[in-house]
């Protein structure tokens, strides 16, 4: 049976193409409509939790929310996870319900068709080989916190090698968090890698656990508390990760 695997996981990955474009074509004028407008972004999220309930379930995968943290209405905070996978995106907003945030995400995503248009309207983009696009990821971030969202940074800053359990952390979102006062929010995404990860001949319907972990106050730290909060977080999304391996 070895030799049906390839051309049974390039169908699975064709599938998920699938799953991300038909649904954004057919609701694009619903879509188009909230997005004009920033007054509109909750309605925009709406949709977006529809979209990723609709690209998981019909990849198979059976995913479970662990955790009970209430997050106030019209307050912000900065959402953490680990990043190996292009459904921690979905993962991440079925994880978060009824609390609108906006991702901080690269900006080479803006160049696939039709998802690329709805992305850069949508998301923070950042050019991480430019300061200047860097620095202007504040800007835009302070922006959508005075709108009452919240923001979600992976804060690995991308997806590291396959055997890497959990990256080094840079500044960006903890900085955010320090200078407008962020709780912070931890989350753990246990099964994304296995489930569908960058490997392009991998991946399998399954189990797709998250965890939100308890919510970090940030009020009375100052940015000199950066580097200790970065490995505060860094270790409770790590340790659970490790226990997973055994």
């Amino acid at each position: 049976m070895k030799f049906l695997k390839y051309p049974l996981t390039l169908l699975y990955r064709i599938w998920f193409y699938i799953l991300v474009l038909v649904p954004i074509i057919v609701l694009f004028p619903f879509i188009f409509a909230t997005i004009i407008s920033e007054k509109t972004y909750p309605l925009f999220f709406k949709i977006a939790r529809l979209w990723a309930k609709f690209i998981l379930i019909g990849m198979g995968f059976n995913y479970s929310i662990e955790g009970d943290e209430v997050f106030e209405d019209g307050k912000s905070y900065m959402l953490v996870a680990n990043h190996t996978s292009m459904t921690d995106i979905m993962l991440m907003l079925i994880a978060v319900k009824n609390h609108p945030f906006v991702f901080v995400g690269k900006k080479e995503l803006a160049k696939i068709p039709i998802f690329g248009f709805i992305y850069k309207r949508v998301c923070i983009l950042v050019d991480r080989s430019n300061s200047k696009s860097r620095y202007q990821v504040f800007e835009r971030a302070q922006k959508r916190i005075h709108q009452g969202l919240s923001i979600c940074i992976f804060p690995e800053g991308g997806v590291p090698e396959e055997h890497i359990v959990l990256d080094e952390f840079k500044d960006g979102a903890f900085r955010i968090a320090l200078e407008h006062g962020l709780p912070i929010v931890p989350m753990v995404f246990f099964d994304n890698k296995k489930r569908f990860s960058y490997t392009f001949f991998s991946g399998s319907p399954g189990k797709m656990r998250a965890k939100i972990y308890p919510i970090i106050e940030t009020k009375g730290k100052t940015l000199e508390d950066k580097n200790a909060l970065k490995q505060q977080v860094r270790e409770i999304i790590l340790q659970p990760l490790l226990e997973n391996l055994k």
